[in-house]
């Protein structure tokens, strides 16, 4: 299997973490994100530009929220 099949198969390729946390927001809104993810900047003043300041310090949290990403799509 080649490089870009892989790619082609992986649905967080070409997905900035912007991106992703944005269309989270979007699909479930910031109470019901803070709820399947129990982080503090989902649920405390949430915007994209504070948890993308956590999300990228924090692997764990960013792992978290890739997986919902794709249950999303």
């Amino acid at each position: 299997m080649t490089m870009t099949n892989t790619q082609n198969n992986n649905p967080l390729h070409g997905q900035t973490l912007e991106k992703i946390v944005t269309q989270l927001a979007e699909h479930y809104g910031w109470e019901e994100l803070g709820k399947r993810i129990n982080i503090r900047c989902f649920k405390e003043e949430p915007s994209v530009k504070s948890s993308l300041k956590f999300l990228r310090k924090t692997p764990w949290a960013r792992e978290k929220v890739e997986q919902l990403f794709v249950e999303m799509l």
